[in-house]
C-alpha cells in the first residue's frame, strides 16, 4: 500500500476534515480563511485532486458534496515522519528529536511526556524498520 504523503495545502485540508469529520468545500473553506486567504474555487481544485490521489473520499448523494479523510492522522503523520527520518536523519530517531529539541522549546509538560514515550518504547519489543 502507498503510504501517504500530502503536500502542505493538501495537509491544512485534511486537519480541517480531521477536526471537524465530514465536510462540504464550503465548509473547509470557512475554516481555512480564518488563518490564510484562499480562494474557494482553490479549495474546491485541491479537494478534487485529493480524491483522485486517494487522500479523500467523496459522498455525492447530497448536492453538497462531502468530502472525508481516508487515512487517519496517526497514520499520516507516521508516514510524514519515517519519510523526514530516512531523508534528512538517515533513520536516527535520535537526531530527530535532538533537532525537534533544539529548533523549539519545550514545556517541563511535554518534557514528561516525552520521557513517559521512551519508557514505554524501551518497554516494547523492537520492531523492523
Amino acid at each position: 500500500m502507498i503510504e501517504p504523503r500530502p503536500t502542505d495545502g493538501e495537509l491544512a485540508i485534511l486537519r480541517v476534515l480531521w477536526n471537524r469529520g465530514p465536510s462540504t468545500v464550503r465548509e473547509v473553506h470557512d475554516v481555512l480563511l480564518e488563518t490564510k486567504e484562499t480562494a474557494y474555487t482553490t479549495v474546491l481544485k485541491m479537494l478534487t485532486i485529493m480524491a483522485e490521489k486517494g487522500l479523500v473520499s467523496r459522498d455525492a448523494s447530497e448536492r453538497s458534496h462531502r468530502y472525508e479523510a481516508v487515512h487517519a492522522e496517526a497514520r499520516v503523520q507516521g508516514s510524514l515522519v519515517k519519510d523526514l527520518l530516512d531523508r534528512a536523519f538517515d533513520g536516527s530517531a535520535l537526531q530527530l528529536v535532538q533537532r525537534a529539541l533544539d529548533t523549539r522549546a519545550a514545556g517541563p509538560e511535554e518534557l514528561a511526556a516525552i520521557a513517559e514515550l521512551i519508557a514505554q518504547a524501551r518497554r516494547k519489543p523492537r520492531r523492523k524498520p
